[in-house]
């Protein structure tokens, strides 16, 4: 078909010797002397024909008389079979005589090359130069125009004078034709390419006047709102851009929801070509200058529309939402709404506000005016703080912090802020203060009683072999954590009376699991063994005693159900339990400050004597000063609680493990009947076994202190072993060469060649056990001057003293040493002045001190002027040695 229009053509134009060429002699030509053999099918051909045919009646259509030949044409029965070849001819030399006599007819305008076509047959002239413009898009990528656009434009511009096209004209149907490919592809390009050709049409650069005229005679009809509209060719094309334009922009929200890339280009485009205005009689025109107010006024119209569309189009799907999530309906409306502000704020203003300030303005009252008429009569019926409740307050306070940003956008650079702030809040703020300080103070007992029953049911047994805490610490603190994470996450305005109310729960429940740990422990002195009777040493009742010493005091009942209880792998799981408490506080004090930080605040007079100020997103930095109190009161309490906790446990933890653990092998063993026999090394493969056990048991982080509480217990056995070990043990001077030496091995066992405790704290530690045994080696004569120059005046005599507060110059040590010297002169002071009664005759029954009423032993008190001991024991012990050898020179030879 191709190739036969190329044949016609050519044939017509070589023909043609005068005169300009029009479309419907182009018609004719193709028409005169084609025959059906020429095309491949019938049905080609008739359309073809018929094709021509239409072109040629929409060109002639004023003259009546030519329409019954194109009717003949039309008819294929009648044109191709009936009729001769001469016949057909006739009929077109009539057309064509018709054709010429309306090609010959001068322009209406003067126009250079204008023919009476282009007025009369400008329908088809236009959508045949549509059609040709079509070309410059890739037919396999129609989004896109082909690399040859510009030669094909420069081409095309040929028609022009064949169909009535200037450059005005070609600019708005170019324009045109870009626009529809952009609808049809949404390729943001070719937008862009639209505007441009939009804006040049709109350039107040005159087009001449008989150009002008030109345009405004080719008038097209349509229909608004029932009545008929006449508008010329280049307003109905704008007009048609505005019309979707402005269908898409009143609910830019739904139109623009997947590709909002294209809403700065269509808007662009709706405020170029939508610009016009109607007159009285309702003529449309371009307003080339349009004043910035008339477009503001149309974005802001835009952004109320397609806010109000939004609204009106989440409200149908919230109740059947509401059904499937389990939300209350103004929950999820809030939720709804909140996205639109989001997108608002995000996508579509940050685009208005160049042509619009207050577009943000706009949509942020619509949108709050329409979910507080639905909020309201909600907030009149709350009274607890329910599910429902806690979801629609905390929805509507997020969807006020969005309309309020939204709201505020233009104006925080001003320091102005809107009057919607405060709106929600502050009226949410009302009613929730009270109903969340009552679900505040509702926790407590829950809280007290989980803890409780965690406390009660646990058996200090470690969770496992990397966590070495009792499961009920955690427990407590997975119940603490929660009930935090429900407050913050309420979401809604909180004073400093809540978080009073918050830290005070968590106060009273560690408070309360403390004391429950604390009460549970027993008093060190339960775990020590009496002191014996005092006797003096006799060489012929030794090396045995003739009874054996009473091992320990009788407890009551409730006191060894405790100790049973208190074995030394469950103290080591209680001290871990409390050190990771003090880990758990400061972290848990960290997420709350963190938390509290983040959180809105009870927009009200909370602080009036803070100077308070509010930041631009509306939260109000107030009361620093006693939030920070409110912090330091709780947790440094509880911290303070913890450590002495620790402090009563690692205590017991060492008296455990050396008098009660050890306290057969080393209490009672170590020295009976004879150093030589009953030596510390054969004991180290338990005391090895135990704090292997302890370490084992114990937190890396408090192995150190463990271990120190062990040695310093087991310095105190060593002392009881040498000041209160009975009437089975008696020390020589060769004696106390051993001691010394075993004294040493226990400090060793400590230090553990560097990876136990550091040498200089056992050696401060060891130091009132090597004074001691220095008292031991000193001759018993030194002794007793000692004893007799003692500035301790005590109102209980020689009784038993208070287990761990014995000091090295008091009259209960020095008595004590000379009851277990193994001299003479010592035996004979103590029979003569003290009554004391000798190891061989120590019966299993008490026997009254009655030193205690000796007249001499009060005499010795009141006498002693020449020394004066610290409470530390302050006095080196070998300045007063030095001394007493001084004092006792003379002395030494004196009978008792």
């Amino acid at each position: 078909m191709d190739a036969l229009i190329r044949r016609k053509l050519v044939r017509l134009a070589s023909g043609k010797s005068f005169g300009q060429i029009d479309v419907a002699q182009i018609a004719l030509g193709l028409l005169n002397g084609t025959m059906k053999s020429e095309f491949q099918n019938e049905k080609s051909y008739i359309q073809w024909k018929n094709r021509q045919a239409n072109i040629l009646e929409e060109l002639l259509s004023a003259e009546q008389s030519v329409g019954t030949l194109f009717a003949k044409i039309r008819n294929f029965e009648e044109w191709d079979i009936k009729m001769s070849p001469s016949e057909c001819r006739d009929v077109l030399f009539s057309i064509r005589n018709v054709a010429l006599t309306l090609s010959s007819m001068p322009g209406n305008l003067g126009i250079q090359g204008e023919t009476y076509y282009w007025s009369a047959g400008y329908p088809f002239n236009i959508r045949l130069y549509q059609k040709l413009l079509l070309g410059v898009f890739d037919i396999l990528e129609d989004g896109r125009l082909i690399e040859e656009a510009d030669e094909i434009l420069k081409l095309i511009k040929s028609t022009w004078p064949l169909l009535g096209i200037t450059q005005k004209l070609h600019d708005v149907l170019y324009g045109w034709v870009l626009f529809q490919q952009f609808v049809g592809t949404e390729e943001a390009m070719l937008l862009d390419y639209a505007v441009r050709k939009v804006r040049n049409i709109l350039s107040p650069e005159d087009a001449g006047k008989k150009e002008t005229k030109y345009l405004e005679s080719l008038v097209c009809c349509t229909h608004q709102n029932g009545s008929e509209i006449r508008l010329n060719l280049v307003q109905s094309i704008l007009w048609s851009i505005s019309l979707w334009c402005d269908n898409k922009l009143l609910d830019y929200h739904w139109h623009f929801r997947q590709k909002p890339c294209l809403f700065k280009g269509v808007l662009s485009m709706a405020l170029v070509a939508g610009n016009q205005k109607f007159d009285a009689s309702g003529n449309m025109e371009l307003m080339l200058d349009a004043s910035d107010e008339i477009i503001a006024s149309k974005v802001r119209m835009y952004a109320e529309r397609s806010a109000e569309a939004a609204c009106n189009r989440v409200t149908g799907a919230i109740n059947a939402g509401s059904k499937v999530d389990k939300k209350h309906p103004l929950a999820l409306l809030a939720s709804e709404l909140k996205s639109i502000a989001e997108k608002q704020l995000t996508v579509y203003h940050p685009v208005l506000r160049h042509w619009c300030a207050e577009a943000g303005v706009v949509s942020a009252l619509k949108l709050h005016r329409f979910y507080g008429e639905r909020l309201e009569p909600f907030l009149k019926n709350i009274s607890c703080l329910s599910e429902d409740v806690k979801q629609v307050l905390a929805a509507a306070i997020l969807l006020e912090n969005y309309l309020l940003e939204l709201h505020s956008s233009e104006r925080v650079e001003n320091g102005v802020h809107s009057p919607l702030m405060l709106d929600f809040e502050r009226k949410i703020g009302e009613i929730a203060r009270p109903i969340i300080l009552d679900w505040v103070i509702a926790q407590h007992a829950r809280i007290l009683e989980w803890t409780g029953r965690a406390a009660d049911l646990e058996d200090w047994e470690p969770l496992s072999h990397q966590q070495k805490q009792a499961a009920s610490a955690v427990e407590v603190f997975r119940i603490i954590e929660e009930t935090i994470d429900q407050f913050f996450e309420l979401r809604l305005p909180v004073d400093i009376t809540h978080l009073q109310a918050l830290l005070s729960i968590i106060f009273h429940t560690l408070d309360a699991y403390l004391q429950k740990v604390v009460n549970q422990l027993v008093d060190n002195h339960n775990l020590y063994p009496p002191a014996p009777p005092l006797t003096r040493y006799k060489e012929m009742a030794f090396p045995s005693a003739k009874k054996k010493l009473v091992e320990s005091v009788v407890l009551d009942n409730a006191v060894n159900k405790k100790l049973e209880a208190l074995t030394t792998s469950k103290l080591c799981v209680r001290m871990n339990t409390l050190q990771y408490m003090q880990k758990k506080i400061s972290t848990l004090e960290d997420g709350i400050r963190e938390s509290w930080s983040a959180v809105r605040l009870f927009k009200n007079q909370t602080c009036p004597d803070v100077d308070s100020r509010w930041t631009s997103n509306g939260i109000l930095e107030m009361c620093s000063e006693s939030v920070d109190e409110l912090f330091v009161a709780t947790f440094d309490c509880i911290r303070d609680s913890a450590a002495d906790a620790i402090r009563k446990t690692c205590e017991l933890v060492g008296a455990r493990v050396m008098f009660w653990d050890l306290r057969e092998p080393f209490i009672f063993n170590l020295y009976h009947g004879g150093v030589e026999g009953a030596r510390l090394e054969t004991m180290l493969p338990q005391f090895d076994r135990v704090l292997n056990n302890v370490c084992a048991l114990i937190d890396d982080t408090l192995r150190d202190i463990v271990v120190k509480s062990i040695f310093k217990a087991s310095l105190e056995g060593y002392a009881w072993v040498l000041l209160d070990g009975g009437p089975s043990r008696a020390f020589s001077d060769f004696d106390v060469v051993m001691m010394e030496d075993d004294l040493n091995i226990l400090k060793d066992l400590f230090v553990a060649e560097g990876e136990g405790l550091p040498r200089s704290l056992v050696e401060e530690e060891a130091r009132f056990a090597h004074q001691i045994l220095s008292l031991f080696s000193l001759r018993a004569e030194s002794v007793i001057q000692l004893l007799m120059t003692s500035s301790e005046h005590s109102s209980i005599g020689l009784e038993a003293h208070k287990f761990g507060h014995r000091h090295l110059g008091d009259a209960h040590t020095l008595i004590r040493v000379l009851c277990h010297k193994k001299e003479r002169e010592a035996s004979k002071f103590l029979k003569l002045h003290y009554h004391l009664p000798a190891s061989s005759v120590y019966d299993e029954a008490a026997v009254e001190d009655a030193s205690v009423k000796s007249p001499l032993m009060a005499d010795l008190i009141k006498r002693s002027a020449s020394f004066r001991w610290s409470d530390k024991g302050s006095s080196s012990f070998r300045s007063l040695k030095k001394k007493i050898q001084e004092a006792t020179s003379d002395f030494r030879h004196v009978g008792w």
